[in-house]
């Protein structure tokens, strides 16, 4: 009788999950020890904060309207987190019912616990900056929770860690590029708050690598076929479906994207090179004792950065600037 592929999946992730303690000592890091919110903001307590607020304000001015767009859709995108932790529970293989649940759903809620702070930050800087309609903003946040979430992933661990491994990594890039732009600007303070979220995101990357790694070594061909149909299917942005305040689901998410490309903090090219990226960190060509589907699955994979990067060179970015409802005081 052959195993039904739900059952191998479940009995991995059991595998596995003797090794997640260790994984969440090698790649998370205790609130008492990592980085706060208020480390990177004005202090309400101390007689100072008023005139911080009022520098950080007028560094604020200096920044371009795409650059405002991007960061409020980075925002929006991080304080979404209820959304993706829901999501995550919900994987096979991931149980928060027993107790404290598994040690896989203990990942899951410290994972949460060190994003969160991303959105917090940034959502607090926004605030004070005093160049954002930040009603706007919670409505496109309070939408963006709202209307669900869909990945393409379902319940598979599998694909859930592609998805993960590849979103670390084109987050870690966006706030980098963020940071760069800011510091050039003149704003170290900004600069540096965003330096350090996308030092987590590459953290969380290596780690859901090393998931992926880990699947590779006990089920290369199904965990080889999810990856390709990762691929097939796309990885869409967790923010696919934002939208302004009366405005359609999704009518928003082009228009940020075309700012964040304008800008260059995340492009068409970047999604190419991360896909290379993860085919070389888990040593795609090398993979062995693969079925006749995982060979033909990494036959697509290995020629699949060529074919998108010659689609790439014909995308043309609009250059006229879209204004929205986030940014009108800009």
């Amino acid at each position: 009788m052959i195993t039904p592929l739900k059952n191998i999946r479940i009995e991995v992730m059991q595998t596995l999950e003797s090794k997640v303690s260790t994984f969440m000592e090698q790649f998370l890091i205790a609130p008492e020890t990592i980085w706060q919110p208020t480390d990177f903001l004005p202090d309400s307590q101390k007689d100072t904060f008023f005139d911080e607020v009022k520098e950080l304000r007028e560094l604020a001015k200096e920044l371009p309207y795409d650059f405002w767009v991007t960061l409020v859709g980075d925002t929006i995108t991080e304080e979404a987190l209820p959304t993706y932790e829901s999501w995550l529970m919900d994987v096979e293989g991931v149980n928060q019912m027993e107790g404290k649940g598994n040690a896989w759903s203990k990942w899951v809620r410290q994972w949460s616990g060190e994003e969160n702070r991303h959105g917090d930050v940034l959502n607090k800087y926004l605030y004070l900056s005093g160049r954002v309609n930040m009603r706007e903003i919670e409505i496109t946040t309070h939408h963006l929770i709202s209307d669900g979430f869909d990945i393409g992933t379902d319940r598979d661990p599998y694909k859930n860690f592609v998805y993960t491994s590849f979103q670390e990594l084109a987050t870690y890039i966006s706030h980098n590029r963020v940071a760069k732009i800011a510091r050039e600007y003149g704003n170290t303070q900004l600069a540096r708050m965003c330096k350090i979220i996308s030092g987590d995101e590459m953290r969380h990357h290596k780690a859901y690598c090393t998931f992926v790694d880990e699947i590779f070594k006990i089920d290369p061909s199904n965990m080889m076929i999810a990856f390709k149909e990762m691929m097939v299917n796309k990885i869409v942005m967790p923010a696919q479906y934002l939208r302004e305040s009366g405005q359609s689901i999704s009518s928003a998410f082009a228009d940020f994207s075309d700012s964040a490309q304008r800008l260059g903090v995340y492009t068409a090219q970047d999604y190419i090179d991360i896909m290379q990226k993860l085919i070389e960190v888990w040593d795609i060509a090398s993979i062995k004792n693969l079925t006749d589907e995982a060979e033909k699955a990494r036959e697509y994979l290995m020629k699949l950065p060529a074919r998108m990067q010659r689609i790439t060179e014909r995308i043309v970015i609009p250059q006229e600037i879209t204004r929205f409802k986030w940014v009108e005081m800009v």
